[in-house]
């Protein structure tokens, strides 16, 4: 096997005159030099998703040099370098290689400081939101820029209610999520004093691991936004694999928003965000716990 002609290209830009090899372990793509490199080419009609990974992976780079993959390049395949007349209009993307291990107790402290001190400090210039549609897992994000944060995080949760009032078989819980985005969003983020920070967007333990060959903690896979800081460590309580020290490391470096004594709430409501998507995402057993977490925030934010 070989590596396509337009991920040669993209290395061989990168890497001066390096020739390029295909391994069958990993890193599958690798240049003379000793460099090794994630490559992906996919269908036409994933074009965006490419484009929103790699406007994520450029954000966060400038955000915290280091903490994800170095993006190489991204496009689109032309004529120029196809193999096949099929190749013509795929996207392609290569990025750094990084090898990983599960996230650490040491380098999940690292994680935290660094979120807390370098990419939740990078603000946007043009409001809440983001420049390109992101996806978080295979849902569309349709970002755009919002001039506040309940505004943006309210088309947020209007977007997931949206395609689960396609589905036919969520009425409930989207005549619960209308009185959420009426009531709550305005009562528990209207108030906030925030600027809009570089946010990952999908941060649990899946998403995040340690370099083997360096130790510092390694984030992938992110759905990128600028919005609340809060709202990056939502999906982080979940689905565990993140230990107390990092959220504790966290606050450390970064106090709690102002009103403190919402912060819970607040994350009940930023969870939500990832319950209705894992609905979209995988069906009803997730519904009941949104549902749950909608009549928690309803009753405590009464009319």
């Amino acid at each position: 096997m070989h590596a396509h002609p337009v991920l040669t290209r993209a290395i061989v830009r990168n890497d001066g005159e390096a020739t390029v090899s295909f391994h069958t372990t990993e890193p599958h793509v690798r240049s003379s030099s000793g460099k090794g490199y994630f490559t992906k080419i996919g269908l036409a009609y994933e074009k965006e998703q490419f484009i929103g990974e790699a406007e994520t992976l450029r954000a966060m780079h400038k955000a915290a040099p280091g903490l994800a993959p170095r993006l190489i390049e991204c496009g689109i395949i032309d004529e120029e370098v196809a193999e096949h007349q099929s190749d013509v209009g795929k996207p392609y993307f290569v990025s750094e290689y990084k090898s990983l291990g599960p996230l650490t107790d040491a380098s999940a402290k690292k994680l935290a400081k660094r979120l807390a001190t370098e990419m939740h400090q990078y603000k946007s210039t043009q409001g809440f939101g983001f420049a390109v549609p992101t996806y978080c897992g295979k849902t569309r994000q349709e970002n755009g820029w919002h001039e506040t944060w309940e505004q943006c995080y309210d088309a947020m949760i209007g977007g997931l209610l949206t395609k689960l009032a396609a589905d036919g078989a969520y009425s409930e819980l989207c005549a619960k999520g209308k009185l959420i985005r009426k009531r709550v969003i305005s009562s528990l983020l209207g108030p906030l004093d925030i600027q809009p920070v570089l946010l990952h967007g999908d941060l649990w333990s899946g998403n995040t691991g340690t370099d083997t060959e360096t130790g510092d903690p390694i984030v992938f896979d992110a759905s990128s936004y600028f919005g609340h800081n809060e709202a990056d460590l939502a999906i982080a309580r979940i689905f565990g694999g993140f230990p107390k020290s990092f959220f504790t490391t966290y606050h450390q470096h970064l106090p709690k928003s102002d009103p403190e004594n919402q912060y819970d709430l607040r994350g009940e409501l930023y969870e939500l965000y990832h319950y209705l998507n894992h609905t979209i995402l995988f069906g009803s057993s997730y519904a009941g716990t949104s549902s749950a977490k909608m009549d928690k925030l309803l009753k405590a934010v009464p009319e």
